[in-house]
């Protein structure tokens, strides 16, 4: 059985590394960031735009392994048109995954990652963390630029 939820886990994550869903450019953002991972050399670039309190839009551009780029496909389509609420919720239930060192968490949360959970595996490799992660922490800081001004966002370029 385990072995069999390993392979579905790794199709989800191959399938997303090759039909990137939110990958593009976009013009006249309210928050960017540009990460690298220097321990492998992954990189991508986050762009949002607000409505309010809603993720308008979210798009990225990047390099690198297929953990990244699953990772940055399947964020998009979770919280593209979601309020930034729900995206520090499930930013944090990914991050807590992550921290799992492969163990699934409690059911409630696993279900609210729908694709996510495909990641549970990566968490058994600490070196991977930081590839399933690198999307995230842009998300995090180009939502803050976003909301409180380029003074209160981390580095980009």
């Amino acid at each position: 059985m385990a072995s069999a939820m390993e392979q579905l886990y790794q199709q989800v994550i191959l399938d997303h590394s090759r039909a990137r869903s939110g990958e593009r450019d976009i013009d006249a953002a309210h928050g960017e960031s540009f990460q690298v991972n220097p321990t492998c050399g992954d990189e991508c670039r986050v762009k949002v735009t607000l409505d309010g309190d809603t993720i308008e839009t979210l798009a990225w551009t990047g390099r690198g392994c297929s953990i990244s780029q699953a990772s940055l496909s399947v964020m998009h389509e979770m919280l593209e048109g979601e309020s930034l609420r729900r995206a520090e919720e499930l930013g944090e239930i990914f991050r807590e995954l992550m921290h799992a060192r492969g163990k699934e968490l409690e059911a409630h949360k696993q279900e609210e990652l729908e694709d996510l959970s495909a990641f549970t595996g990566v968490a058994k490799y600490p070196a991977r963390i930081k590839c399933a992660l690198l999307g995230w922490m842009a998300l995090r800081d180009a939502l803050l630029q976003a909301q409180y001004g380029e003074e209160k966002g981390g580095e980009h370029d």
